[in-house]
């Protein structure tokens, strides 16, 4: 049997104009809404912790940091996923790589897909990240410009008792 495991995470926010965009460990100064949230609405870095949670067998972003905890209320993206790279760490599994796929119109990532990829890949410890965006061609949420989505996959390294 092997020892590595696959983890899935998606994430959707909806938009509100005035609220800065966090998207990927960055702040996205130029766009003029950005997603609500308990935390800064990162969808890529909270689809990345439910895709490394899941891998692991150690729950979801709600079940681990949960909105009635105010220690996470406004937290970073890059904090998240430092918290999930140490508890699954602690675990004894080993984060091998990270891929995200970006669902919105805007921001356009590809301008700055190499700063937010070293981004989340420095907040993990080091761990490959690759991210990627796409848009639905106007359709559905993402398509209307109400929210943004993002899709992640983790892969792991199982413990050797496992």
């Amino acid at each position: 049997m092997s020892n590595l495991r696959i983890g899935t995470g998606i994430d959707v926010h909806p938009l509100v104009s005035g609220r800065p965009m966090f998207l990927a460990c960055l702040n996205w100064p130029d766009e003029t809404s950005g997603c609500e949230g308990h935390s800064d609405g990162d969808v890529a870095a909270h689809a990345a912790c439910d895709a490394i949670l899941s891998a692991a067998g150690m729950g979801d972003l709600g079940s681990v940091f949960g909105t009635s905890d105010p220690k996470w209320s406004g937290a970073s993206g890059e904090d998240l996923l430092k918290e999930v790279a140490s508890q699954v760490a602690s675990a004894g599994w080993k984060i091998v790589n990270v891929s995200v796929q970006v669902i919105a119109n805007s921001p356009k990532i590809g301008s700055r897909r190499e700063e937010a990829q070293s981004a989340m890949s420095i907040a993990l410890g080091g761990v490959p990240v690759s991210l990627a965006g796409t848009t639905t061609d106007g359709l559905g949420l993402t398509g209307r410009g109400e929210g943004v989505a993002a899709i992640a996959s983790a892969l792991l390294e199982a413990p050797q008792d496992r």
